[in-house]
């Protein structure tokens, strides 16, 4: 699976054969799961997945059913989850670890893969699903149990922030390169680990500044196209002084315009490796995202790569041709 999205849908089968076909597509793409539709024989359901890096995003749109985690499906499954749900219509009762969390459009709740869980849509729904590698946050010091089936988003801040940015992220990847995706992936990971640490009350001046971070990350990979971009119109669009903008990317050896230049190579780099972009010439990418004199473009490729434009695209094209 990769940043482009793959997809199911009922509608490739007939109508006999939706249910099964239903129920033996979520078990496969969730690893391990059994379906209940309370009782129904119509069904209709449409699902489509991508990658950003580690992180597995899923539209799901579908009537009412609702899905289960058995002792024996954690115990045989491969690689253990934390699995966001976020409806975009309807709603999703999420059940675990003794607690249920019930989230409509606008809220989220997570749960863990490695444990027994229930899912229920007792209505039509259309959802963004989101899973984030269980290693990749417990590691990070946090008290997982206590956590799951808990609703987020209501309250706005930094889990707001989350959705927005799962959200975007599902909306972006079919554009994006896979080094580009990847990060992003980094992002949602950051973000959803500082929702967590708000909910369990540990939040401090340092996860506020991560969490701004990752904003501007997100805001940047969104606009590299824009010329203009720019401290002070990141600062505008976030609300936040230059001076925040600063202090937020005090880790980053290279600062806020180095991470903006990187970006921008990347996706450069992408674009000349990329057959069906063959007939547009250097220049037209470069500008697209967001270089605006071909000769300075140029040069900072050639100190990020080691190549010329020209000389990068021959190459990778010369990779490309078969052997």
């Amino acid at each position: 699976m990769t940043a482009a999205p793959s997809s199911m849908s009922t509608d490739e089968v007939s109508a006999r054969e939706r249910v099964p076909y239903w129920t033996d597509w979520i078990n496969r793409l969730f690893h391990g799961l059994r379906s209940d539709l309370y009782g129904d024989t119509d069904f209709e359901g449409h699902i489509a997945s991508a990658r950003a890096g580690d992180v597995i995003l899923t539209r799901l749109e579908s009537n009412r059913h609702r899905v289960m985690r058995s002792s024996a499906q954690v115990r045989g499954s491969e690689m253990g989850y934390l699995k966001i749900v976020a409806p975009f219509h309807g709603c999703a009762g999420v059940e675990q670890k003794g607690r249920e969390a019930w989230v409509s459009p606008g809220e989220w709740s997570i749960y863990d893969t490695t444990d027994t869980y229930a899912v229920s849509n007792p209505v039509p729904v259309e959802h963004l699903i989101v899973m984030v590698p269980k290693s990749h946050l417990a590691e990070r010091g946090l008290a997982i149990d206590e956590l799951m089936a808990r609703r987020l988003g209501a309250q706005g801040g930094i889990a707001r922030v989350a959705l927005e940015t799962m959200r975007s992220a599902w909306r972006e990847l079919p554009g994006m390169s896979d080094e580009a995706a990847h990060h992003l992936g980094d992002v949602i990971t950051q973000c959803v680990h500082l929702s967590l640490l708000d909910l369990s009350g540990r939040a401090t001046a340092v996860t506020q500044r991560e969490a701004l971070r990752e904003r501007i990350k997100q805001h940047v990979l969104r606009h590299l196209g824009d010329p203009s971009l720019s401290v002070d119109r990141i600062a505008l669009a976030l609300g936040a002084s230059r001076r925040q903008l600063y202090n937020a990317f005090s880790d980053e050896p290279d600062g806020i315009a180095g991470f903006v230049l990187a970006r921008r190579i990347d996706a450069c780099r992408a674009a000349f490796a990329d057959p069906q972009l063959a007939g547009r010439s250097i220049t037209e990418i470069a500008l697209a995202f967001g270089f605006s004199n071909a000769a300075h473009f140029s040069r900072v490729f050639r100190a990020h790569t080691g190549l010329t434009p020209s000389d990068f695209r021959h190459q990778s094209r010369h990779e490309r041709q078969p052997a």
